[in-house]
């Protein structure tokens, strides 16, 4: 059975940072955005509350994913959004970053050669140990538009060989979310008043990685580090559901007595933590961005970044262990004049309208045309590669224009 057309664009996403990062493309698209929901994220404090406080619509939601191995995520939803698409074609496909909802909105979209909109493409680690570096390459070799965020993830794709046509640098969409979700100055003085904390005196960490949180003895190097700046200031710590299972399964509890341990918080009173943080350590991507928006310094405990930009001012790398401490300690001696120096840098990641220039690409696409008829026998495989599946035609003309 043929597909029936739809104009809108679907937007597939399954996880908190892409509500986060796609909230705006998705109220300018209006109507014409189709919201799918994977559920990647299943846990009700990490998304489901986050659709009103950026005001998005309601999405489709697939079942069977959250909580799933790798594979099975990406199977589950691959299979689930391949029985839409052939059901009700959108015009085009936008994925953001590099999660397994992506992915899967990717290969699906390169199955029924619909064109791919990728958001945030070009971004690398070179550490094939993280599963993220696999699938934001996959999704940048079928993605028919590459929206990179800086010059730099520009030239790491044409040095891969990505045809320039197809790349455009649109800036990074965190920008003009932290503004539009950044409270106001009195909302964020109540916040911080309500929980005991004088700006510019805290510091705000954030521990979700698997490679921090599933082996034990690094998990708890981590908590130590922390812990033993909060003997000096006190530590702010939103604990994801995951990282709080682990510390309970290791009976690592008693390292969090020093802390202010906080539920997952709303994207609006994290950046008001933020903002105020002397400063912060976490493992996150996003906040590697956030930071340099609020012009706040970071310490990243990661093996490796996909976000080099944010390291000429803002951040540092450090693995577990003492160097956190010592990379702390290092950025809160800089005090009140090394906040005053961040906060008059510009952010590496745009001006505030990558959301904009987004979805000016995408509503310069062209219908495409009808797909040819699909024998019933007959059920389509994801191409591993664009020279499998051309790019559409529509996509190119696109990329040309801009």
């Amino acid at each position: 059975m043929n597909a029936q057309p739809d104009s809108r664009v679907a937007v597939v996403l399954g996880t908190r940072p892409e509500l986060v990062k796609l909230a705006e493309p998705i109220r300018l698209l209006g109507p014409a955005a189709r919201v799918i929901h994977t559920g990647q994220h299943y846990d009700d404090t990490l998304s489901g509350n986050f659709l009103d406080e950026l005001g998005l619509p309601e999405p489709e939601y697939l079942t069977g994913v959250g909580g799933q191995p790798r594979a099975v995520q990406v199977a589950a939803a691959l299979a689930a959004l391949d029985e839409r698409f052939a059901a009700e074609r959108p015009r085009a496909v936008i994925v953001q970053g590099d999660t397994n909802a992506a992915l899967s909105g990717a290969l699906a979209a390169n199955a029924r050669s619909i064109p791919l909109i990728h958001v945030e493409a070009g971004l690398r680690s070179h550490d094939r140990a993280m599963p993220e570096e696999h699938n934001r390459v996959v999704i940048d070799r079928l993605a028919d538009v590459l929206c990179a965020a800086t010059p730099e993830n520009r030239a790491l794709l044409l040095a891969e060989g990505v045809p320039d046509h197809r790349i455009e640098v649109t800036g990074n969409t965190v920008v003009e979310a932290v503004h539009e979700h950044l409270p106001p100055q009195a909302e964020r003085t109540r916040l911080l008043d309500g929980l005991g904390l004088t700006p510019d005196a805290y510091v705000l960490a954030t521990v979700h990685r698997p490679e921090n949180t599933d082996d034990s003895a690094v998990l708890a190097t981590v908590l130590r580090e922390l812990a033993a700046l909060a003997r000096t200031l006190p530590v702010v710590l939103p604990l994801h559901p995951r990282t709080r299972a682990r510390i309970e399964a290791a009976g690592l509890g008693p390292l969090l007595d020093g802390m202010t341990v906080l539920a997952p918080t709303g994207y609006g009173t994290f950046l008001a933590l933020a903002r105020h943080a002397a400063l912060l350590v976490s493992d996150s991507g996003g906040i590697q961005e956030e930071t340099t928006v609020l012009g706040r310094p970071l310490v990243v405990v990661r093996r490796s970044t996909e976000r080099p930009e944010a390291f000429a001012d803002f951040a540092d790398l450090v693995e577990p262990g003492p160097a956190i401490g010592t990379a702390a300690r290092n950025r809160l001696a800089e005090g009140a004049q090394g906040l005053r120096r961040l906060g008059t840098l510009p952010s590496p990641y745009g001006d505030g309208t990558a959301s904009r220039r987004i979805v000016d690409l995408v509503t310069r696409l062209p219908a495409p045309p009808p797909p040819a008829p699909v024998p019933a026998s007959s059920t389509p495989s994801a191409s591993p590669s664009p020279s499998a599946a051309p790019a559409p035609a529509a996509a190119q003309d696109l990329t040309t224009a801009a």
